[in-house]
C-alpha cells in the first residue's frame, strides 16, 4: 500500500492548514503522490500553489482538473464530468488529454462503480480513483461503497487509489494507493 496524499486547499483552510505544511506532513508520512485540489481559486493562484509545492514535494505531484497546469507538475486527475467534456467518447477524451499534456504525464481518473471501472478498463491511464470509502465533508454527494469497495476494485487493470474517508490503518486486498486527505493532520 502506497499514500497519495489529497490536498484539498478548502479543506486545509478551514483547518487553518496551509498547502505546503500539508506537503510537509505527508511526506513525512511517506506519501508518494500529492494531489493538489484548488476549486475555488483563479488559475494564477493554483499555479503559483503548484509552483511553491513543488519547491517542498519530491514525489509525484498531480493537478485536480486543472490539466493547462500540467506543465507544473506530474499529471492530472480528472472526474467523470470532466473527461466527458472533453470528448462524449471516453477513448478519444483521453486521447486529446494526452495530446494536450504530454505523453509523459500521469493521468487518473475518478470511478465510483463496476461500469465506470470497465470503461476505465478500455482507456490509457495511469491508475483510476475509486470511492467514496466513507462519507466526507468535501464531496457530500458521493455514494458511499464501504466494504464493496474492494471487490470493485478487483476489476480494475489499472492500480486503484482508494478515495474518500480513507484512513490509514484502512486495509484493503486490490487497492495499490491510500488516498489520505485532512486525515493526515
Amino acid at each position: 500500500m502506497q499514500l497519495y496524499a489529497l490536498c484539498d486547499t478548502q479543506t486545509l483552510h478551514q483547518k487553518g492548514v496551509d498547502t505546503l505544511s500539508f506537503a510537509k506532513r505527508a511526506k513525512s508520512l511517506g506519501a508518494s503522490v500529492l494531489q493538489y485540489r484548488n476549486k475555488h481559486s483563479d488559475i494564477a493562484t493554483i499555479k503559483t500553489e503548484l509552483i511553491a509545492l513543488r519547491q517542498v514535494w519530491e514525489g509525484f505531484l498531480i493537478i485536480n482538473d486543472h490539466y493547462e497546469l500540467a506543465p507544473f507538475c506530474d499529471g492530472v486527475h480528472i472526474g467523470q464530468e470532466d473527461l466527458y467534456t472533453i470528448d462524449p467518447d471516453p477513448a478519444r477524451a483521453i486521447k486529446i488529454l494526452k495530446m494536450a499534456i504530454g505523453e509523459d504525464k500521469i493521468i487518473g481518473l475518478s470511478t465510483h462503480n463496476v461500469e465506470e471501472i470497465e470503461i476505465a478498463n478500455r482507456l490509457d491511464l495511469n491508475y483510476v480513483g475509486l470511492g467514496a470509502y466513507r462519507a466526507t465533508s468535501t464531496k457530500s454527494d458521493a455514494k458511499v461503497l464501504g466494504d464493496r469497495l474492494d471487490a470493485i476494485a478487483a476489476h480494475s487493470k489499472h492500480p486503484v487509489a482508494a478515495i474518500g474517508g480513507v484512513k490509514l490503518d484502512d486495509r484493503f486486498q486490490h487497492v495499490a494507493y491510500h488516498v489520505i486527505g485532512s486525515g493526515l493532520l
